[in-house]
């Protein structure tokens, strides 16, 4: 081994024509770009009959076959086959070539032909690639036919066990892509690179006719090729060893995604080019240090990830780079910076952008719980599954199967192929190092139980299940694991709701009932509300919570919770900011503008100075935008500058001045106040109708108390030229009063005592779901929330339209409509066929309940029991659960509120609203 460095880099630049694999594509690239390939299938839809097919393509999702979600009994399924055909050209210069064809992905059986000869044995396991040498199969100068048997389902148990019996659903067909690979006789088969954070690199490369050529060069280059150095072995073997120390480069993480070329050539005795090859590496040193944590870089790292599954709606387990590219996005754009495959290796142009875009992959073989892979096929698909992925800087781990899955005979045959040496996971188990348990409960996280020395990530946690789980739990683990050192993070399930059109159905999603709508998006990644909660919790850049009040100096303390970035290298933006009123179209308008900055190393704390305008507080609201050093979005946080009550009495400006008529009779208090009327109860004050300008606004029986029925001992009601107002006491001396003054609006005041350990508390009134068709408010939104899922809406004035949106069940219309939204300041509900009303917030911190969201089928431990009524407001709330655990083992934020009147002053709670038909 030598180095030669520039001499030898201005000797390799002379080599002008680069002998490079051709890649010649027979299918399509993905789901974005297919082929037609003659097709028969054996049974279901379309069956018996040769047809055409698009490849690569499930062939559930082009009306073949039949559907099975993996949780149907075998005995159940179709079991059905395909035969593919297809003709390629090959012309007569590839004649002195080694051809290759080679399958990314084939679901699950596959035995291939060319010419009507075996290319090799029957591949099994579908979602490995696998190749066939068949360049003395090739008919040169004329078309040759490819033929493919594929059989859904495999002849060996073990496969069907690790990959068709599995809570996933299970497709079949040449899912993947199929190309054909030409290259020299003599050869650069593949490689593969160990490359440190510190610039040493080496290689196993493995040659094809090696004792023909003379040296292998190695060349580092950064992405736009300007050459770091160079390297030549001149011993050459069918496996060579080639290494340097590359000096200049920086290292790969997911905050900085640094990556570089390697080109590996191979020259013969003349000095010239036989073959080359180039690899897309990232320089970068992963550590488990036991009973300590996971380095990367020598910086102690925590992992905020999300399984991920292979899928679109459309198209089933295919592919394409764009939608990699999305999904990646979306995973970046919610602050994470890992994801596991679940429970497959994904296509490699996933991997591609992880390198690219930075995330920190957990690459997996195949094995859904018991049993695993055999012995013999498991080694098989172990290596194919590194020989593929080897170099990825992102992959730092590999999970040997999941949840059970794993064979145990196979652990060491990772670190066998895999010249890295990556460590490997069991998940959900305690295994050498790391302790990787599934769905645990928030009191696990004080890690005294059996496993408390190991390096603890669970590589699934808070599953997802309609709009539970996922973001709400979420704040309250993540501030224990944050802080415990043994912690490395963990994976949240699942990325995206698995809902497949089904062609039989006339393409209805179908999540095979609850066992497929987890996702923290919908299926065609719509945004559900754990997306922003997430983004929240898991934004690198923490504020310290801080209420505005007349002594703001303008100081923030923020928190860096980067691990290579410092605060220096993002950019902050401040808006000072007015919202519109309740009568005028919606807009968060920014008055002044600013640019700020910080300066803060990774984990440490600094403080972040405003420059308050003059003026400040007759603004509503500060907003931060902070970016990345890339200008992606990190997240936004917003202060309100005004209380509620200040806010309100803003715009409460009175411009009549009659005085209120107070009548009485058949059981009612009737008031006339400004054209409205409004018609109480005479036995309990509640309200029973309001008519403005003769049309019925049918805002009814409320106020009611939520958390417990409370008897009426007195109703009396009072009226003088400036006000009427009627009060109704209850036994325990809690009470409500209603005010009507010479503006003709209804205020109202409510003071009571709510149970101990209650779920939600606060009052209630009933409105008809179908006379509503929208909302206008100013407070946190667009999305609903829950008791453990607070963070993450935004302040501001939102608007939305009616929707009976059913997380993950039904229409997949984001944000939904009903149920809580917090922060309340004012809400204008849009009527159908009447004008509908506004209430104004005078209390800070309540929330605003707006209708009943439906329940779906089998929301298991997400089922939410709500107030009765349909609008309510509450000073709280209650928690949501995830699909196998209830909200009481979620967490501080996940319990009743405690209530104990000899602790509050005044022994109440207290609201003050005031309604304006």
């Amino acid at each position: 081994m030598k180095a030669i460095y520039f001499l030898l880099i201005l000797l390799f630049g002379l080599s002008a024509t680069a002998q490079k694999t051709q890649i010649h594509y027979l299918s399509g690239t993905g789901a974005d770009h297919t082929v037609e390939w003659d097709f028969f299938c054996s049974a279901g839809m379309n069956s018996q009959q040769w047809t055409t097919i698009p490849v690569p393509s499930c062939w559930e999702q082009q009306g073949f076959g039949a559907y099975n979600y993996g949780h149907v009994p075998f005995d159940k399924r179709l079991n059905e086959t395909g035969q593919y055909k297809h003709q390629f050209f090959a012309p007569t210069d590839w004649k002195d070539s080694e051809i290759q064809l080679v399958f990314e992905g084939v679901m699950t059986d596959a035995e291939v032909k060319i010419n009507g000869k075996q290319a090799g044995p029957t591949h099994q396991g579908a979602f490995y690639q696998f190749s066939y040498t068949i360049s003395d199969l090739i008919q040169f100068g004329q078309n040759n036919e490819l033929e493919v048997l594929v059989k859904k389902h495999s002849d060996n148990a073990s496969i069907n066990h690790a990959e068709r019996k599995a809570d996933y659903w299970v497709f079949g067909g040449i899912f993947r892509p199929v190309f054909l690979a030409i290259k020299p006789k003599t050869n650069i088969q593949r490689v593969a690179v160990d490359a440190k954070a510190n610039g040493q690199i080496k290689a196993n490369v493995y040659l094809k006719n090696h004792l023909k050529a003379h040296s292998l060069q190695l060349e580092i280059a950064d992405m736009s090729g300007v050459r770091l150095s160079a390297f030549e072995q001149t011993e050459l073997n069918e496996e060579t060893r080639i290494e340097g120390t590359v000096h200049g480069t920086h290292p790969w993480s997911p905050e900085f995604p640094m990556l570089y070329q390697a080109t590996f050539k191979l020259i013969d005795k003349q000095g010239k080019l036989i073959h080359q090859h180039t690899e897309r590496i990232g320089f970068r040193t992963i550590e488990v240090r036991a009973n300590d944590g996971i380095y990367v870089n020598g910086v102690r790292t925590k992992l905020q990830g999300v399984n991920r599954h292979t899928f679109h709606p459309r198209y089933g387990r295919t592919s394409s780079k764009a939608i990699s590219i999305e999904a990646v996005n979306l995973m970046k754009d919610m602050n994470m910076n890992a994801v596991r495959m679940s429970h497959y290796p994904p296509d490699s142009h996933f991997l591609d952008v992880c390198d690219s875009l930075g995330l920190y992959v957990l690459d997996e073989l195949s094995g859904w719980q018991t049993p695993s892979y055999d012995d013999e096929i498991g080694r098989k698909l172990v290596e194919e599954l590194i020989v593929r992925d080897v170099n990825h800087p992102s992959i730092i781990f590999w999970d040997n199967g999941n949840e059970g899955g794993e064979n145990n005979t196979l652990n060491d045959d990772f670190g066998e192929i895999d010249i890295q040496q990556r460590e490997v996971l069991h998940p959900w188990q305690d295994y050498k190092k790391t302790n990787t348990v599934h769905y645990i409960d928030y009191s696990y996280l004080v890690n005294d139980g059996f496993s408390q020395r190991k390096i603890f990530f669970p590589t699934e946690f808070l599953h997802g299940l309609y709009d539970g789980g996922l973001g709400a739990g979420l704040e309250d683990y993540w501030q224990r694991m944050w802080n415990d050192p043994l912690c490395a993070g963990g994976f949240l399930w699942v990325f995206a709701d698995e809902a497949i059109e089904r062609t039989d159905r006339n393409n209805q999603l179908d999540t095979d009932g609850n066992h497929a709508p987890d996702g923290i998006l919908g299926p065609y990644h719509e945004k559900e509300g754990s997306f922003y909660t997430i983004k929240t919790i898991w934004s690198p850049i923490q504020f310290e919570k801080k209420y505005i009040t007349p002594d703001f100096n303008g100081q923030l303390t923020v928190e860096n919770r980067y691990q290579f970035t410092n605060l220096n290298q993002c950019r902050f933006e401040v808006e000072w900011l007015d919202f519109s009123g309740p009568d005028e179209q919606v807009k968060n308008k920014a008055i002044v503008r600013q640019q700020t900055h910080c300066e803060a190393k990774p984990g440490t704390k600094t403080i972040v100075e405003l420059a308050p305008p003059n003026d400040w507080q007759n603004f509503d609201a500060f907003r931060i935008r902070a970016y990345d050093p890339y200008q992606r979005l990190i997240n936004q946080w917003t202060w309100p500058i005004k209380t509620a009550k200040a806010k309100a009495q803003e715009l409460l400006i009175s411009e009549t001045n009659t005085s209120p008529q107070l009548t009485e009779g058949n059981g009612q208090i009737i008031v006339r106040a400004n054209q409205t009327t409004y018609i109480f109860s005479k036995a309990n004050g509640t309200i029973q109708r309001v008519l403005k300008d003769g049309t019925t606004i049918p805002l009814s029986n409320g106020p009611i108390f939520v958390s417990q029925e409370k008897r009426v001992s007195k109703v009396s009601h009072h009226s003088n030229q400036e006000q009427c107002s009627i009060r109704v006491e209850f036994e325990n001396s809690d009470y409500f009063q209603w005010i009507i003054g010479q503006d003709g609006r209804l205020n109202l005041e409510v003071a009571y005592q709510p149970v101990n350990n209650c779920s939600y508390a606060g009052i209630t009134f009933d409105y008809p779901e179908k006379e509503v068709t929208g909302l206008k408010w100013l407070g946190n939104g667009p999305y609903r929330v829950y008791k453990n899922r607070m963070k993450g809406p935004d302040f501001g004035v939102w608007e939305k339209a009616y929707n009976n949106s059913i997380t993950g069940y039904s229409n997949y219309i984001y944000p939904e409509f009903k149920g809580y939204h917090s922060s309340l300041y004012w809400a204008k509900l849009i009527g159908k066929k009447t004008p509908g009303f506004t209430v104004y917030a005078h209390s800070n911190d309540l929330f605003l309940r707006v209708l009943t969201p439906d329940t779906p089928k089998g929301p298991a431990k997400t089922q939410l029991t709500y107030p009765p009524g349909d609008i309510s407001f509450l000073h709280g709330i209650n928690a949501i659960g995830t699909k196998f655990k209830d909200a009481e083992n979620l967490g501080p934020q996940s319990q009743p509120y405690f209530f104990n009147s000899k602790k509050i002053h005044g022994g109440k709670l207290k609201m003050y609203l005031t309604f304006e038909f």
